[in-house]
């Protein structure tokens, strides 16, 4: 008999390690298999079955999925260590108008009118494109976990305080859930082990104490009713 198991993929700067742990506390007979996804495939990968489950980053086509909005990210730009933005805490779209801007294959920030110039020459992916920016070609602009994945010392990064942030969420195929699939996404939404969508879990026992102090609580509770005085009879001319 096959051993049950999931699998969760996950797209880069996704960190499910937190939830992963959780999983292996509530479900140690069930492995959870986490595996690295291209953030431009995973909900293909998705409806080929490649993975159960999906931490992946919208916009993105989501069609035959169902899909669980978790947070926002930040909106970063990266920058060589020496450049002048990586003198302010944050910067504004406006500080970067003119800015050569390196835009990969993989851009996962949905902004429309970005500032900036955008470089002719494309690199295939985001990390390609970090070692272009320690290059001097230009800055690039990502979701602070993917400058803290990708960090370098001769790089730095600034938030971007008027840009768009990045959504992250959960997806799984439409339709109803299997029960691992139900038993994750309730750990992703901090559902308890007590819950009525989670595993049951035994009624925990009373103390001495307590039994004590309820069996005080029903003899007072009793001796309340018995000395209640019952409705007055008129006595009759």
């Amino acid at each position: 008999m096959t051993q049950p198991s999931l699998t969760l993929g996950y797209v880069p700067g996704a960190t499910p390690a937190k939830w992963a742990r959780t999983w292996a506390q509530r479900h140690p007979d069930v492995p959870l298999r986490l595996c690295a996804v291209a953030a431009a495939d995973a909900a293909a990968d998705l409806r080929a079955g490649a993975v159960d489950v999906a931490l992946l980053r919208l916009p993105t086509d989501t069609s035959g999925l169902a899909v669980i909005p978790l947070y926002q990210e930040v909106t970063v730009a990266v920058v060589p260590a020496d450049h002048l933005l990586s003198a302010a805490v944050e910067i504004t779209s406006a500080d970067l108008d003119g800015e050569p801007i390196l835009l990969p294959l993989d851009d996962v920030v949905a902004w429309a009118g970005a500032p900036g110039t955008t470089i002719d020459h494309r690199p295939e992916t985001t990390q390609d494109a970090i070692e272009l920016v320690a290059a001097g070609l230009g800055a690039l602009i990502v979701p602070q976990s993917l400058a803290r994945l990708y960090h370098r010392k001769d790089l730095t990064y600034r938030p971007i305080a008027d840009a768009p942030t990045c959504s992250v969420a959960l997806a799984f195929p439409e339709g109803p859930p299997s029960a691992l699939v139900e038993q994750f996404t309730g750990i992703v939404r901090g559902r308890k082990p007590s819950s009525s969508r989670g595993p049951a879990q035994p009624a925990p026992k009373r103390t001495a104490r307590e039994k004590t102090l309820a069996k005080q609580a029903a003899r007072a509770a009793a001796g309340k009713v018995a000395r209640t005085p019952g409705p007055v009879k008129r006595r009759q001319p």
